[in-house]
């Protein structure tokens, strides 16, 4: 049996019907591991020793009773054998934190994924390092470099660098006239550079996520946007389909296995439109409840699998 910790939002706000988490975690109960919950507020580092303020956790797939917490107590996480660092982003300097206090604990405690490449692999930056896999893409606060790359891609995407759930996503069409404005709003709620893109038209087709399990396939559903909507994040009202992997998308799988494995990332939701990839989702990757709903892999099970195979060595 192992002790597993969940670094996770608060659990009482969670849909369970597509929770990833709360999945991995009902999995991990299944299999007879004991459970502790907390939140990145209740992490602390004092004196080479990291703790957090924890409470034990049972899960049950009933709505709007999935779960009871025990009483808090301070627990040293170098005693648990796994921490799933499982709260969603954005990507701030929170965050980053959370990765510099478990890479304290990592890997004698096993933390998924691994903190360090963690913090190493935000989900617009990494993809940069396959660049012959992406769409055309432009990373910058230079008006003049945006306003280049729209005159030779004509219709673009426009997005913060470290957004999440299909948040701040605008199309600029050629005719478009809000650029400015929105350059002028990115500037004003933002301080890092945003991400531009050539737009893909193969979005109105889907919008797949695949999911990889220590560098391997694991299962993919198609995202296809609402008809109103560009984005097809299912938190903005996309639908979910069953899917196949095309040869060109086993290509980019293969391609980003090795890295992945090495860089400890076993966890990963990769997003792939019309042929190229667009994100590499490392921080809280989702969807594994949709897989499975319609007919796919059993995600959560493939995970426990690997990471019981890695406890044991």
């Amino acid at each position: 049996m192992l002790t597993v910790a969940i670094q996770m939002d608060p659990i009482d706000r969670i849909d369970i019907a597509g929770d990833s988490t709360f999945a991995m975690a009902l999995e991990a109960q299944n299999r007879g591991h004991s459970l502790i919950y907390y939140g990145p507020r209740d992490l602390t580092f004092r004196e080479g020793k990291v703790t957090a303020r924890v409470r034990s956790l049972s899960v049950r797939s009933v709505k709007g009773d999935h779960f009871t917490l025990g009483e808090a107590h301070v627990f040293d996480l170098s005693k648990a054998d796994v921490v799933l660092m499982r709260q969603d982003p954005p990507f701030d300097m929170a965050y980053i934190t959370a990765t510099h206090v478990l890479e304290h604990i990592h890997p004698k405690t096993l933390v998924v994924n691994d903190p360090a490449h963690v913090r190493n692999a935000p989900e617009k930056i990494f993809v940069t390092q396959f660049r012959d896999l992406m769409p055309p893409t432009l990373i910058t606060s230079d008006r003049r470099e945006i306003n280049e790359f729209r005159a030779e891609h004509k219709d673009i995407i426009l997005k913060p660098l470290y957004g999440n759930g299909g948040a701040g996503v605008f199309r600029v069409k050629p005719d478009d006239e809000n650029l400015g404005a929105l350059l002028e709003m990115f500037t004003q709620f933002y301080r890092e550079p945003v991400i531009v893109q050539r737009y893909l038209a193969e979005v109105r087709r889907g919008d797949k996520r695949i999911i990889l399990v220590d560098g391997e396939f694991a299962g993919a559903i198609n995202r296809v946007p609402a008809v109103d909507d560009l984005r097809s994040n299912m938190a903005r009202g996309g639908l979910a389909q069953r899917t196949e992997l095309t040869a060109r998308e086993r290509e980019i799988c293969q391609r980003l296995g090795p890295a992945l494995r090495a860089r400890g990332l076993l966890f990963v939701g990769i997003d792939v439109i019309g042929g190229y990839l667009t994100e590499i989702n490392v921080t809280s990757p989702t969807d594994i409840r949709a897989i499975s709903r319609l007919g796919g892999p059993d995600v959560a099970a493939r995970i426990w699998d690997v990471i019981e195979q890695k406890r044991a060595k």
